[in-house]
C-alpha cells in the first residue's frame, strides 16, 4: 500500500468534471492573463474570508513582496518576523533593502511569541509580519494590540493557514494585510504557482493591484514601481473549481488532525491548538526525540515524512551578516531539531491513518 504525503490525485478525481470544464472554458475564450476567472476568484475569496479586498497574485512569495511594497518598506527599515519559517518570509524583507528582525516563537504553537514582540520594536520598525505556521493563526489579538499601540501595520504570512480561523474570523481578515499561497500542496492549492493578498484598506488594495501589474493604474501609465505579479487565468479557474468543496475539506482536515492527536498524544508532542483557533493542518507536525532515526524507520515502513523547517532563518548563510549565531533564538532552534510532519490531506482515510499511526508508534518504541 503506497502512502501519499499529500494526495492531490484523489482530490482531482473527486473534482475532475468541474476542474476540466473550467480549464476548457479558459482554453476556449483564450484570455490567459487576467481573464474573467481572476476577478471571479477574487470576489469569491473576499466573500470566503470576509475581507473587503482579495487580490490574486502569481505566488505566495510575491504576495509578501507586494504587501511590503504597498506599505512602502525599503532601505533602512526593519520588519519584525519569526526565524522559524520558510526563507521567503525573510527573503522578501531583505530583497527590498530592509532588515528582518527576528523574534523567537511560542514553543507550543511555533508562531511568533507576542510576549517577546514589543522589545524588538525600534524607531526603524516599519511593519510586523508574523507567520501562521502549519495551519494555525498567530495570536493576532495580542499582536494587533501591540502594533496599534506603536502605529504599525501587521502582515500575516498565511501561506499555510488559508481556511483556518481565530475567534470566529477567517484567516485573511485578521490584520492589516494577509498574504497566502496557492502552491499545489497548500490547503487550497492550484496546479502551479498562485497566491493572494487580502486587506480591508481601500488604499492598500489599490496599491497592491497596481504593484502586481508593473505599478500601472491604466494602460501604459505607471504612477509607482511595481512588478509582474499577475495570477494566470488557468490557475484561477482551478481554484474556482476547488472553492465550493473547500469548507468540507477544512472540516476533514480538522477531523483527521484531531484523530492523529488522540492516537499519538501518549508517544509524541502533538499540535497544541490555541484558544479560539481553528486549525487547517497544512502540515500535521509532531515533535520527537532522535528525529533522523525515527524518519529513517518510517521510510522503511513506507510512511513518508517531512521537516518544516530544520534550519531557522538566522542560521541560514544568506542571513549570516546579521550576526545571530546558534543560541540567538533557542526555541526556534530546538523546534528545528525535533519537528516532523506526517501525511496529511482531506482524503486520508482511517485505515491508512491507522497504518501511519502504527508505524509512528513502532518507530518511537
Amino acid at each position: 500500500m503506497s502512502i501519499q504525503f499529500i494526495d492531490l490525485k484523489a482530490q482531482y478525481q473527486h473534482l475532475k468534471a468541474d476542474i476540466d470544464a473550467r480549464i476548457h472554458t479558459v482554453l476556449d475564450h483564450g484570455q490567459y492573463i487576467m481573464g474573467p476567472e481572476v476577478k471571479a476568484l477574487e470576489e469569491q475569496l473576499a466573500a470566503y474570508t470576509g475581507a473587503r479586498h482579495a487580490i490574486g497574485v502569481c505566488d505566495g512569495t510575491k504576495a509578501i513582496l507586494i504587501a511590503l511594497m504597498a506599505l512602502g518598506v525599503g532601505v533602512g527599515d526593519e520588519v519584525i518576523t519569526t526565524p522559524f519559517t520558510f526563507i521567503a518570509t525573510g527573503e522578501m524583507i531583505a530583497l527590498l533593502g530592509a532588515t528582518p528582525v527576528f523574534v523567537d516563537i511560542d514553543p507550543l504553537t511555533y508562531n511568533l511569541d507576542p510576549a517577546l514582540l514589543e522589545a524588538a520594536i525600534t524607531s526603524k520598525t516599519r511593519a510586523i509580519m508574523p507567520v501562521s505556521l502549519y495551519g494555525q493563526c498567530a495570536d493576532f489579538t495580542a499582536i494587533n494590540a501591540i502594533a496599534e499601540k506603536h502605529g504599525l501595520p501587521v502582515i500575516d504570512d498565511a501561506a499555510q493557514s488559508f481556511g483556518a480561523s481565530q475567534h470566529g474570523k477567517r484567516s485573511g481578515n485578521l490584520c492589516t494585510i494577509t498574504t497566502t499561497s496557492f502552491f499545489p500542496s497548500k490547503p487550497l492549492g492550484c496546479y502551479g504557482d498562485g497566491g493572494a493578498c487580502f486587506t480591508n484598506d481601500d488604499d492598500l488594495a489599490k496599491a497592491m493591484r497596481e504593484i502586481r501589474i508593473h505599478g500601472q493604474d491604466r494602460r501604459y501609465h505607471h504612477p509607482r514601481i511595481g512588478l509582474n505579479g499577475r495570477l494566470d487565468t488557468i490557475q484561477a479557474a482551478v481554484l474556482l473549481a476547488k472553492l465550493p468543496s473547500f469548507p468540507d475539506e477544512v472540516a476533514a482536515r480538522a477531523r483527521i488532525g484531531a484523530r492523529y492527536s488522540a492516537l499519538l498524544q501518549d508517544v509524541a508532542r502533538v499540535p497544541v491548538l490555541a484558544d479560539g483557533n481553528g486549525h487547517v493542518y497544512a502540515q500535521y507536525t509532531i515533535e520527537v526525540d532522535q528525529r533522523d532515526a525515527v524518519q529513517q524507520t518510517l521510510q522503511q515502513l513506507g510512511v513518508p515524512t517531512a521537516v518544516h523547517y530544520p534550519i531557522p532563518l538566522h542560521l541560514q548563510p544568506a542571513f549570516a551578516h546579521l550576526g545571530q549565531g546558534v543560541g540567538s533564538f533557542p526555541r526556534a532552534e530546538a523546534a528545528g531539531k525535533r519537528v516532523m510532519s506526517l501525511p496529511m490531506h482531506p482524503f486520508l482515510d482511517e485505515a491508512t491513518q491507522d497504518q501511519i499511526v502504527a508505524a509512528v508508534r513502532q518507530a518511537l518504541a
